[in-house]
């Protein structure tokens, strides 16, 4: 796994808070007690936000609405007490609440579903980058059929199979022949 930043308003509880994570595999946990310092650690990539909420200069929410954000998951540790309240205000946006005070079982428990959702909003994330390359190349594709269709005199099956043929002979993708093809005619 990535990068953990823990975040809590008590410097007392860091150790505590640190020592639940010993048994994991992030390789990178940051930790500090300021929301300044946490702002700017955030710039760097954490998959895993914990904030130990209220905060020394806030309550932690617009920190946590911030990390989510930034496409990091996020557990905010609250008070049994208003619990409740704040997760209204903040999981529409990712953030996991989990009541203080702390009970284990239920810890791992969110950090296990949180770590699944991650996963599949990884997986999601990738699948989504990969048929947005594959309708950039199907544009690209139209395009050189068009510029076939007016340059070439060729009709659209006849420019849909010269670049499929083109793509199979020299063995290159139909995205580098439709570049090609655009190239030759565009300029």
């Amino acid at each position: 796994m990535g990068g953990l930043l823990i975040i809590s308003g008590s410097k007392n509880s860091l150790p505590v808070l640190m020592e639940l994570f010993k048994q994991t595999d992030y390789s990178q946990i940051e930790s500090t007690h300021d929301s300044f310092e946490a702002r700017r650690l955030l710039s760097m990539s954490f998959d895993l936000v914990l904030i130990n909420a209220p905060l020394q200069n806030e309550s932690g929410i617009e920190l946590a609405l911030d990390a989510a954000g930034a496409g990091s998951s996020v557990i905010m540790l609250i008070k049994s007490e208003s619990c409740d309240e704040i997760a209204q205000r903040v999981e529409a946006s990712g953030v996991l609440v989990v009541p203080k005070p702390l009970n284990r079982v239920l810890f791992y428990q969110a950090l296990h579903l949180i770590n699944a959702s991650r996963r599949q909003f990884m997986r999601l994330k990738s699948e989504n980058e990969r048929l947005q390359e594959k309708i950039a190349e199907i544009r690209l594709v139209d395009r050189a059929k068009c510029a076939l269709i007016q340059y070439a005199d060729m009709t659209e099956p006849q420019a849909h199979r010269y670049i499929e043929k083109q793509a199979m002979d020299l063995r290159r993708t139909r995205g580098d022949i439709a570049q090609s093809i655009l190239k030759a005619y565009e300029n």
